[in-house]
């Protein structure tokens, strides 16, 4: 009798235990999903599906396509050069396209489509995440806001954002975050589990505040002095961008950019629980449409004789106006880039001048060749981003370049 009620007590503790623990799994049933999807994101098997599902594991403000879209017609047939030189390495173009997990590539000349191709079972119709090429749409939207009046780049963060005071962002100007020398400390390693950067990515598996996380970092050195990549700067422009307009991000960029430059598809941003978009990378849109943007940018902000992005702004975010902005000789290094407002200045050659960039992790990029009026867009999954010691981005440029000058012949 003693064994009998002993036993039934154990099973019933037992049977407690695997209620809670059943309950805490429904409770946390989001978190646990996210936190698996987090944990998976990069598997080689998975990469390229994942960077265009993100709205299925993670929160989301949409943004939709307007009526009139700006049309891309197809131009002269262009082949990919068989071949690339990189530093004395001959790389074979496809095979490096294949290695790096590409999902889509297009090539525009003049506004016209020369190569469009899609791989992995990437469609036209699939919305790539961004990751940082975001950073460049946010330079464009704050552009629109400072020729609005709405924002004074000569102003400090938390002259608009009051939450910042107390932060490494207090005092520091709104100029200098845009061209990544806030002076905040930051550790921007995706290879390092503890580091910053990834921090910030578990309040999307774990819930919380991009506006509480962006508060808590702490001042480096003094701002304007040096550059330092910190992807929660343009998390911060976006927070300014927010308070200045008094309209969230996805509903200023619907009207003020995405259905004025003719998207032909809704895009949408990846928000944390309080519905703030993830600014620093957070992006979704089909391949056309990030070459739609790119498009506009080489045009100086316009489109059929319509200013969308103010011209000045556009030349001015391509500037460096001081020595620690400026491109150094070796493109090896991404150090060594120039780095406007939110776009990257590779450094030049004769044969390749002007270029600038919009560049996201796993290989996002748009590349923009004013001289040859070119804009080449390449959406990536690479699983080996970080292994490989970020070198796909300086091979990445090396066949962009190798493209442009397919172009001549």
């Amino acid at each position: 009798m003693l064994r009998t009620q002993k036993g039934f007590s154990v099973s019933k503790t037992l049977f407690s235990i695997l209620t809670i623990l059943v309950l805490i799994a429904l409770f946390f049933r989001t978190e646990i999903q996210r936190m698996h999807h987090g944990l998976t994101l990069f598997d080689e098997a998975n990469i390229v599906d994942n960077m265009r599902n993100s709205n299925q594991h993670y929160s989301s403000s949409d943004m939709s396509a307007g009526d009139k879209h700006w049309s891309l017609e197809n131009g002269a047939n262009l082949s990919l050069p068989e071949s690339f030189e990189y530093y004395g390495e001959n790389i074979n173009s496809n095979e490096y396209l294949h290695y790096t997990h590409t999902g889509s590539l297009l090539v525009l000349q003049q506004g016209k489509i020369r190569l469009e191709e899609y791989f992995r079972g990437e469609t036209e119709n699939d919305r790539h995440i961004s990751f940082s090429v975001a950073k460049s749409f946010i330079s464009a939207l704050f552009g629109m806001a400072v020729s609005e009046g709405k924002i004074d780049i000569e102003k400090n963060a938390d002259d608009y954002v009051p939450s910042l005071k107390g932060s490494g962002y207090e005092g520091v100007r709104i100029k200098d975050i845009l061209q990544m020398s806030s002076g905040v400390k930051f550790n921007e390693d995706y290879a390092d589990l503890n580091s910053d950067i990834n921090r910030f990515g578990r309040i999307l598996a774990l819930g919380g505040s991009f506006d509480d996380f962006s508060a808590s970092l702490e001042n480096e050195v003094p701002a304007g002095t040096r550059r330092l990549y910190v992807s929660i700067d343009t998390q911060v422009l976006g927070m300014i961008l927010r308070e200045a307009t008094g309209r969230s991000i996805s509903d200023y960029m619907q009207e003020k950019l995405w259905q004025p430059m003719g998207a032909e598809s809704d895009a949408y941003w990846v928000t944390d629980s309080h519905n703030m978009e993830m600014a620093l990378g957070g992006l979704n849109a089909v391949l056309r449409d990030y070459g739609r943007f790119g498009q506009l940018a080489l045009q100086g902000g316009q489109r059929d004789g319509q200013q969308i992005i103010p011209a000045q702004w556009m030349s001015d975010s391509l500037r460096t106006d001081a020595p620690h902005l400026k491109a150094k000789e070796d493109e090896r290094s991404m150090d060594n880039w120039g780095y406007g407002y939110q776009w990257w200045l590779p450094p030049e050659t004769a044969e390749h001048p002007g270029v600038f960039m919009a560049v996201g992790i796993y290989d996002q990029y748009i590349y923009i060749d004013p001289a040859r009026e070119l804009v080449i867009v390449k959406l990536s999954g690479n699983p080996y981003y970080t292994d490989d010691n970020y070198d796909s981005v300086p091979k990445t440029l090396a066949l962009f370049r190798a493209i442009a000058s397919a172009t001549d012949k």
